[in-house]
């Protein structure tokens, strides 16, 4: 299977048409977000969009953390569907490396109400990491580069709360991970030797799930 026609083969686009219309629909502010995204935006692909962002909403809903770490804001969609489960008091941490896109994210804060309940880090997440270790997270999202994966995770699992959840995404990398002889880049062998860590962690138990690029879901034991 050619790898650049992976990610249509995970589930048939029939199907993945049909899942789509039968997803509770997302709001107007995050429909109005990804078309300007799609408009606007160079690499609008890095949007999670309708139906993972669904996913993340229910997630955080089931969950209704207290504490919320992100790691790769983009434009915030992300981190407002995150928001849906959000305890009343609670709080959200999210990091985006590009500084380009505070004002995009700083609007989608306020246009969803959420300028209060979100601190926005500005900057590279390895520096700003060390700087919330005195804070304990009940769900987390690494969506970022895929180079620092692996530091990122081995940051993170000791910052959650017991039952905490992780959730980890392209970890498929459009199939790269599968194809060891297509696998040479940087990033394909870092995203392989992440799940082989999380396979054998101790601290967590997971679920990859294909969907879309591939979401991990680790539970802190």
């Amino acid at each position: 299977m050619a790898i650049n026609n992976f990610l249509d083969h995970i589930v048939h686009p029939d199907a993945q048409q049909y899942a789509e219309e039968h997803t509770s629909p997302q709001s107007a502010s995050l429909a109005q977000l990804e078309r300007q995204t799609h408009l606007h935006t160079p690499n609008p692909h890095m949007l999670c969009g309708h139906y993972q962002g669904k996913l993340l909403e229910l997630v955080s809903l089931a969950t209704h953390p207290q504490t919320i770490l992100e790691i790769g804001t983009f434009v915030g969609y992300s981190t407002v569907c995150l928001c849906r489960g959000l305890s009343p008091n609670g709080t959200v941490h999210t990091i985006e490396a590009n500084e380009e896109f505070e004002d995009t994210i700083r609007q989608t804060l306020i246009d969803n109400n959420l300028q209060n309940r979100v601190q926005l880090h500005i900057g590279n997440a390895l520096y700003i990491l060390p700087k919330l270790q005195n804070q304990h997270f009940d769900l987390a999202l690494i969506d970022a580069d895929k180079i620092n994966y692996i530091n990122y995770y081995q940051t993170i699992v000791p910052m959650m709360n017991i039952d905490g959840i992780v959730l980890i995404d392209n970890v498929l990398w459009n199939g790269k991970v599968l194809y060891e002889q297509r696998s040479g880049d940087k990033e394909t062998q870092t995203l392989k030797q992440l799940n082989n860590i999380i396979q054998t962690d101790p601290r967590v138990e997971n679920l990859l799930l294909p969907v879309r690029d591939g979401l991990m879901i680790c539970r802190k034991l």
